[in-house]
């Protein structure tokens, strides 16, 4: 009888362990139903607030860049040779807008109702610049500032005067160039042009065609215009006079005839963009861009971070 009744409580014994054990699984189970439930409910929430944040930051970098592009810096690129070798086709440059204030020229819309400049500062003889024509549609030239108002310019058997002294050049040999991947190598002589600037002298490179006599008279029988031998101009007020430093291959100020297709003229001061700074990224462009293992060899390491002078 007793043996019964042990055996008898060691079953109730089991089963009631079993019921505490059931109970138990039950309790864990409905706390991981309950927990998933949550993340489920905070997976869509959470998705969408980062959805939010990258839209965010989107829209503030970009205002941050185009607050930097309109008053600081702006990048532009060189698509022709008429600033070789100082600048060479494929080269990319940063602009300092803050240079010489601004007008409504120098801003990324047209503003017509804002005269003259804000904030502004005289450019000097020598820098390098960036500016809007003087003809619709308005493009952007990058060129030298060789006059300034009041100043006289010639050229006289390729040297330039300025009111009425020769710039002092020094000749440093022949230098070849391509002006894109198609056309046939040319050679001129390489000079280094010694430009007064008030107190100082800006000293840079030139081209000049080799030719073995230049014609004296300042328009060619052709009609066009002999840029080795010009009249003598004079800078208006509120102008400047701008070349190239390819001098043979510039549509410059020393084209003063509105008919011409390489008229530039007198270049108001309103028009200024900003002063070239230093060359951010240039490469050759002999390969089709597809070709991506040229690029490495085309990008002309040895111009990245060149400072413009």
């Amino acid at each position: 009888m007793r043996v019964t009744r042990l055996i008898n409580n060691i079953f109730l014994l089991g089963e009631n362990f079993n019921k505490l054990v059931f109970c138990m699984e039950n309790k864990q189970d409905n706390k991981i139903n309950n927990v998933e439930k949550k993340q489920d409910n905070a997976a869509p929430a959470s998705f969408w607030h980062q959805v939010k944040e990258l839209f965010s930051t989107i829209i503030i970098g970009g205002l941050i860049i185009l607050v930097l592009r309109i008053f600081l810096f702006e990048p532009c690129n060189i698509p022709s040779g008429s600033m070789i070798p100082t600048l060479q086709i494929g080269d990319y440059i940063f602009v300092s807008k803050y240079s010489y204030g601004y007008s409504r020229y120098s801003l990324p819309l047209y503003h017509p109702d804002i005269k003259g400049r804000i904030w502004y500062k005289a450019p000097e003889r020598g820098d390098v610049a960036v500016f809007r024509s003087t003809k619709p549609p308005y493009d952007y030239y990058v060129k030298r500032i060789i006059g300034l108002p009041g100043d006289t310019i010639q050229v006289r058997d390729s040297v330039l005067y300025i009111n009425g002294k020769a710039v002092e050049r020094l000749l440093k040999g022949n230098y070849q160039y391509h002006e894109n991947a198609y056309d046939p190598e040319q050679v001129h002589y390489l000079y280094t042009e010694a430009l007064p600037s008030n107190n100082k002298i800006v000293k840079h490179e030139i081209l000049q065609k080799i030719v073995s006599d230049y014609e004296q008279e300042p328009y060619l029988s052709n009609g066009e215009l002999n840029v080795n031998n010009t009249i003598i101009y004079k800078v208006p007020d509120g102008h400047f006079f701008a070349m190239g430093d390819n001098r043979e291959h510039s549509a410059d100020s020393r084209f003063i005839d509105r008919n011409s297709p390489d008229y530039l003229g007198y270049v108001p001061i309103d028009h200024l963009i900003g002063k070239v700074q230093f060359v951010f990224y240039s490469y050759d462009a002999f390969h089709p861009v597809w070709q991506f293992w040229y690029w490495p060899i085309e990008i002309r390491w040895n111009r990245l971070f060149k400072v413009i002078k």
